[in-house]
């Protein structure tokens, strides 16, 4: 029997071993979820908001040890890992409170003597995960799939498997029936027939661009409905009327939040040429008293990316960048001790066709680029494959949002990072995600 090991970034010991799913018994659980569809989907809005409310309150009652397991697996700070909970809860109320009206009939009006949409549920969606926020990036696709009469099979990060379980349990505990959510613990070799089987109908993945690609292919050549969420190299542009503390609390937040390790961090940041060296001076200053530590200090700012190799990926990244001609501002080396660790790092003197400005750069690493006015600024902020998120720091809000409407990204926020909320589509464009609207948010300056 194939198994997994999961391993805590922080200490390099292992967690616990889990036994994986064989093909026979993935399918036997999809089986069974769609058994499980055939009843959900009759089930009222009133009885799913019931359940949802109720694995909400767990959500609030356990949210000390969820926090916990997150931490342990894959090394988000402590404080960040109960608001990611937080959060869980959050989402579960606010679609077991609206789902109603939001899936309200649409009349139409035509010559007919009646003409409406109306929403109605698909059947068994896969739902390939992330380790990054391995509660929330679960809960803001499994809530709505649920609250509309779907039902759910989970292919999660191998790394957060405790956190896979842990939710399967979470949906039991709140009274979901059997085969509504069910945590299928494979390899990513048995995704392929997973999605070739006919009990799946439609497919979401937030991950990298190639697995992006791998899954859209298959979904594709199957005609499963897909979406998608992937990388971004998000750019926040810095004019020259911005508060520079503010900004660089901002940047450095932007930056080590989740370790460096969020789609939608700011990575790039674009500083007009007159406040260039004032805001690389703060910023480094601030990167460099970011403490780097045990995740579950207290007083930590940051700690270890969730796995060794990822910590070596992102270390090759810096290092090629350094030979295309990047100067290397602030940290940039491997500490000696045991874990994940990367220090805070600073890339200046960035051009296109650079890794540090065309990659993205997953981990704790900024990207600090020279535009010598707006219009550059808007230019280099759009050259990206990229298009998930976007920001501007500015003293005029009605010129941020100008200039907001005008970055290629599907969340453009204004003196504010990004950040989901269920309120608000989220998405992108470009190699983010096939999405064309553009969510926009104004904090006033």
């Amino acid at each position: 029997m194939e198994t997994i090991t999961t391993i805590n970034p922080a200490t390099e010991k292992e967690i616990k071993t889990y036994n994986r799913d064989s093909k026979e018994e993935a399918l036997y659980k999809i089986e069974k979820a769609n058994e499980a569809y055939l009843n959900w989907k009759k089930t009222s809005y009133q009885e799913r908001s019931k359940l949802m409310h109720k694995l909400a309150d767990i959500f609030d009652k356990k949210k000390d040890e969820y926090a916990n397991l997150a931490t342990e697996e894959m090394g988000k700070i402590i404080s960040q890992s109960k608001k990611e909970i937080e959060k869980c809860a959050l989402v579960c109320r606010y679609y077991a409170d609206n789902i109603e009206e939001l899936l309200a009939d649409k009349i139409i009006e035509t010559e007919a003597q009646k003409s409406y949409v109306t929403y109605q549920p698909l059947g068994v969606t896969l739902a390939v995960m992330p380790w990054n926020f391995p509660f929330y990036q679960v809960i803001r696709f499994a809530a709505p799939a649920l609250m509309t009469g779907n039902t759910a099979v989970l292919k999660h990060a191998s790394n957060v498997q405790g956190c896979a379980y842990a939710l399967e349990d979470a949906f039991k505990e709140a009274g979901f029936p059997n085969g509504t959510f069910t945590n299928l613990n494979v390899t990513s070799k048995l995704i392929k027939p997973i999605i070739e089987n006919k009990n799946i109908v439609a497919v979401t993945l937030t991950g990298s661009e190639p697995a992006g690609r791998s899954v859209a292919k298959i979904a594709g050549e199957n005609l499963k409905k897909t979406v998608l969420e992937l990388g971004g190299s998000d750019a926040y542009i810095i004019l020259d009327d911005a508060d520079l503390e503010k900004a660089s609390d901002l940047a450095t937040y932007g930056r080590l939040q989740n370790n460096g390790q969020t789609c939608i961090a700011a990575k790039r940041f674009i500083v007009l040429e007159s406040i260039y060296d004032d805001f690389l001076k703060l910023f480094t200053k601030k990167m460099q008293d970011a403490k780097l530590g045990n995740p579950t200090d207290e007083d930590v700012y940051f700690g270890p990316m969730a796995r060794i190799d990822l910590r070596d990926e992102i270390h090759e990244q810096v290092e090629k960048t350094i030979k295309q001609g990047g100067k290397l501002v602030l940290g940039g080396k491997i500490p000696d001790r045991i874990g994940a660790f990367y220090p805070a790092t600073i890339l200046s003197d960035l051009k296109p066709g650079m890794t540090a400005f065309d990659e993205e750069l997953f981990g704790p690493v900024a990207s600090v680029i020279k535009a010598k006015d707006e219009n550059e600024a808007i230019e280099l902020a759009n050259n990206s494959t990229f298009g998930l998120g976007s920001g501007v720091l500015t003293g005029n809000s009605k010129r941020g949002e100008k200039i907001a409407l005008q970055l290629e990204a599907g969340n453009s926020f204004v003196n504010k990072l990004v950040a989901s909320d269920p309120r608000m589509p989220f998405g992108g464009i470009k190699m983010s995600c096939p999405e064309i609207w553009l969510q926009v948010k104004i904090e006033l300056s």
